[in-house]
């Protein structure tokens, strides 16, 4: 049979190539970790019991270390820095075997041997010829952190990074000794698709003001503007109107009028008939003959609702704050509605879909403590890290799960009271007449 045999090559050797044929090859990164696949890893470090993966993941979604997407774990910009903080300062705390052996020695004290005292004392002031030196001297010992370049991570060219603040991840770039330019980044952009390119691009965004034009009546500038809730518009009013002389504001200064952008607009298209649209409201739609009561549209934090009173109906259109008339709005209202606390509830701000386990259809609301979902047999509050406007089927899904295993809520138990004695009537006496010499 034929051999093949692999040329010799030394140093100066030259030799010539028949022919020359390019391959093409990618990698994939690895798949984003999913609650099951997280739990796993979790289980083959080591790490955690069956009875705390759910608070786990319940814990890394509520503080905003990751969001989901579909089922996926998006690591967010926040959880860069906190493990930036964590893996530099806090090194033992963050160490898988470190941890590893905490849950040893937690079974050691659950199995009764080692005792819980002598365990926490060691972990707390830590112990001689131990790597560890105990959280005292870790806590006791932040001087040396530099909050600020915890939170700063450079992208690609010199001078653009971006930095995680109080309200959130924001990019900055530094052109020249003076200039500064800053943007947002957009909540639902994760990490790894924050390229040089993508940066540059939401730098190049219109961050000031965007002047629209003037109210006709008025002659007050319009502008649009970016906020820390959103884009919106508002009218600009002049000095002399909210400020004294002295530069002082006034009491009782009118207030400008302010309107959050729809979500089919966007800073750079909103014109001034649509600056003058928004300002005008909440729209008066009519009375209600029977009651006497007005009805208006209003744009609110959940999307565009119906408010007559004390009463409120969410709408399924943002278009109809403008184009819905007074019968179609009483239309709303006759409609059956569910009460609770000391008012009526609105009826559902979105519908999700069918849960996977249930078959019931899940709904969006919004209750006496804020959103929730519910299968109608569950209810789950969104966490602070849910968007009521992006929530997906899964994450509802998710959150109904959770509430479902966990079971119904104890019964609070009555506490007697202890009878309460009445204060002895104050005793009257009348005095006794003078006895008659």
């Amino acid at each position: 049979r034929a051999v093949t045999v692999s040329p010799t090559f030394n140093g100066g050797s030259r030799r010539s190539a028949r022919a020359l044929e390019a391959n093409d090859h990618t990698t994939n990164p690895p798949a984003r970790y999913t609650e099951a696949s997280l739990v796993k890893a979790l289980e083959e470090r080591g790490i955690g019991r069956p009875s705390t993966y759910a608070s786990i993941m319940s814990t890394i979604v509520d503080r905003g270390y990751v969001w989901k997407r579909g089922s996926a774990l998006v690591p967010s910009f926040l959880a860069f820095a906190v493990i930036r903080l964590l893996a530099e300062h806090f090194t033992n705390l963050v160490d898988y075997v470190f941890t590893a052996r905490m849950e040893e020695g937690l079974d050691r004290i659950a199995g009764g041997v080692d005792r819980r005292e002598a365990v926490l004392t060691t972990f707390y002031f830590g112990e001689d010829g131990q790597s560890f030196p105990g959280l005292h001297a870790l806590v006791n010992n932040l001087d040396g952190i530099d909050a600020r370049g915890i939170s700063t991570f450079p992208i690609g060219t010199d001078g653009l990074v971006f930095r995680v603040g109080r309200y959130g991840a924001y990019l900055e770039q530094v052109i020249g000794e003076d200039v500064v330019k800053r943007a947002n980044i957009p909540p639902d952009l994760a990490p790894d698709e924050l390229t040089e390119e993508k940066a540059l691009e939401l730098l190049a965004q219109p961050s000031g003001d965007r002047d629209l034009g003037v109210e006709p009546s008025s002659g007050f500038p319009i502008v649009a503007k970016s906020g820390r809730y959103g884009p919106y518009v508002t009218e600009v009013l002049p000095e002399e109107l909210t400020t004294t002389p002295g530069g002082a504001k006034k009491r009782g200064a009118p207030k400008p009028r302010i309107a959050s952008l729809l979500s089919t607009m966007t800073l750079d298209t909103v014109t001034l008939d649509d600056a003058l649209r928004l300002l005008m409201l909440p729209r008066v739609v009519g009375v209600d003959p029977e009651t006497g009561d007005e009805i208006t549209a209003q744009n609110g934090r959940y999307g565009p609702y119906l408010a007559k009173g004390k009463d409120s109906r969410s709408l399924t259109d943002e278009e109809q704050i403008f184009t819905i008339t007074v019968d179609e709005a009483l239309a709303i209202y006759a409609q059956p509605k569910t009460r609770r606390g000391q008012g009526t509830a609105a009826g559902p701000l979105r519908t999700l879909g069918n849960d996977a386990i249930s078959g019931n259809e899940i709904t969006l609301r919004d209750g006496r403590f804020g959103p929730y979902v519910t299968d109608g047999e569950y209810n789950a509050s969104l966490r602070s890290a849910d968007d009521p406007g992006t929530i997906t089927l899964d994450r509802a899904s998710d959150l109904i799960a959770e509430k479902r295993a966990a079971g119904p809520a104890p019964k609070k138990r009555g506490v007697k009271k202890s009878p309460v004695r009445k204060s002895a009537a104050k005793r009257t006496t009348t005095k006794k007449p003078a006895a008659k010499n």
